[in-house]
C-alpha cells in the first residue's frame, strides 16, 4: 500500500496566491492529459490578455438579470419553455 499524500504538498503554502493557481491548473492539465501545445497561441494569448484585465480592472462583466434584461429590450419579453 502506498503512503499517504501531504495535504498540501510541501512548500504550496509559502507560494504567491498566483503561484499557487499556476500550480493547480498545471496539475489539472496533467491528470487531464493536456498538452499546452496543443492550444493554439492564439487561443492562449486571448486567455493571457483577459486575466491581465481582470487583474487590473476586476470583474467587467453583467448579472444574468442584466443580462436578460438587454435580451428583453432587444428582442421582447422572453419566455421560459420546458
Amino acid at each position: 500500500m502506498s503512503s499517504p499524500l501531504q495535504f498540501p504538498p510541501p512548500g504550496f503554502d509559502e507560494l504567491s496566491k498566483e503561484e499557487q493557481l499556476t500550480y493547480v491548473e498545471g496539475l489539472l492539465n496533467y491528470m487531464r492529459g493536456i498538452d499546452l501545445a496543443e492550444i493554439p497561441k492564439r487561443h492562449l494569448e486571448i486567455l493571457e490578455e483577459r486575466l491581465a484585465r481582470y487583474r487590473a480592472n476586476g470583474f467587467e462583466g453583467k448579472s444574468l438579470e442584466e443580462f436578460e434584461q438587454e435580451l428583453a429590450d432587444e428582442f421582447g419579453e422572453l419566455t421560459e419553455t420546458n
